[in-house]
């Protein structure tokens, strides 16, 4: 696999999947000996059997924990290939589960080897079946791994969720300085993505601990607590958030309509564009993602996939020696686009120099969903194929 240069905001080139040179010699010529980092991408199946599977929990004892979005909690014996799949007892049965609407997101929380505790982003179903809310929920695992309580229910409640299932969004990581970021849908509602006082369509950003916002936030001083939360608006659907390592740099991956899935890097305050208010009152699919004429002052996609879009998903940094010269890298996922496309910024982060679409993961095992680094620098990821669905190790040879 070799980078090409970047087309910017006219999309992606597919590449040859061949060996990478190492830094010091030419682009796309194979060395004759390659060493570690330098070779093809290696693919392995680290666990199947699941459904849906939507993000992934490392623990410190090496063992993962993997939502599933039919409100399922599967935990992995360890990261290598022929792992075992366990359940996880917790009581997920007020989980409201419809098209893209579930159990979501999950953050194990930094201090877990002594609280023993994550955070899920689900979908709330009232007594009656009725969709109520997309809430963040805290756990607390049981020693033996077995099952998990509830510690705080809910961490944050009032997302938007839909009775369609559409645009729930939820991803959460981690900021540099530890403040949790959460990645929002506008759940296809027509004016929420630009209403501040909405929690959906939103990059929030906010204390793991207790839910309240992080100091620092653009609108602290509101008087409506949820625009004290938020750090951004004018999202679509929010499926991706990943912060650059030794870095304040935070990138969201989010779906476009029919054109113009976006990568955008996340400037506190800004305004992203997306407002799909039509006349009288529906959901006008047709406008710009990133809408310049009506918001002159939005924020530019920093990539676009223009057309067709890839749906795209998580995203994640390839980070260490041992990836050669992907250290550094954003991987974001695609469902539509069963690929991961890799995008190499530049040191600011204000540009995408080149762009990758690696063979061994180009429709090769079908949608993939989540990203994330795992503590040995490798990259996880699960597909989303709603059968046989699977964890994937990805390294360099």
């Amino acid at each position: 696999m070799v980078f090409t240069r970047s087309l910017g905001l006219l999309g992606v080139v597919v590449v040859a999947a061949v060996a990478v040179a190492g830094c010091s010699g030419s682009p796309g010529i194979a060395s004759s000996e390659p060493r570690k980092g330098e070779g093809p991408l290696r693919v392995e199946v680290v666990a199947s059997g699941l459904e849906h599977g939507w993000d992934l929990g490392f623990l410190p004892d090496g063992r993962v924990l993997v939502p599933q979005r039919p409100g399922r909690l599967a935990m992995l014996s360890g990261t290598g290939p022929g792992a075992e799949v366990s359940s996880v007892d917790a009581a997920f049965d007020d989980v409201y589960v419809e098209h893209e609407t579930g159990l979501m997101g999950l953050l194990v929380h930094p201090d877990f080897a002594t609280t023993r505790e994550f955070t899920t982003c689900q979908s709330h179903r009232t007594s009656t079946g009725e969709p109520e809310d997309v809430r963040l929920v805290t756990w607390r695992l049981a020693e033996d791994g077995r099952s998990a309580q509830r510690v705080k229910d809910p961490l944050l409640a009032g997302l938007p969720v839909n009775a369609n299932g559409r645009h729930a969004g939820c991803r959460m990581e981690l900021a540099q300085d530890g403040a949790l970021l959460v990645g929002t849908g506008d759940a296809a509602f027509n004016g929420l993505a630009q209403d501040r006082s909405r929690l959906g369509g939103k990059v929030l950003r906010m204390n793991l601990r207790t839910g309240e916002p992080w100091p620092g936030n653009p609108w602290l001083d509101s008087p409506d607590p949820a625009e004290r939360l938020a750090l951004t608006y004018g999202h679509r659907n929010v499926q991706g958030v990943a912060t650059r390592p030794g870095t304040e740099q935070v990138y969201v991956a989010e779906h476009g309509p029919r054109v113009d899935d976006e990568v955008n890097l996340v400037r506190p305050g800004g305004n992203y564009g997306w407002a799909p208010v039509g006349d009288p009152g529906g959901y006008d699919e047709d406008v710009p993602m990133t809408d310049l004429g009506r918001f002159p002052d939005a924020v530019p996609a920093l990539w676009s996939s223009r057309w067709p879009t890839e749906a795209v998903c998580d995203a994640e940094f390839l980070s260490g020696p041992d990836w050669g010269d992907l250290d550094g890298t954003l991987a974001v996922t695609t469902l539509k686009g069963s690929k991961l496309i890799l995008l190499q910024l530049s040191p600011d982060g204000e540009a995408v120099r080149q762009v990758a679409m690696p063979a061994e993961l180009n429709g090769t095992h079908g949608r993939l969903r989540a990203a994330q680094r795992g503590p040995d620098g490798a990259l996880y990821l699960t597909t989303s194929n709603g059968q046989d669905d699977k964890v994937l190790r990805v390294s360099r040879t």
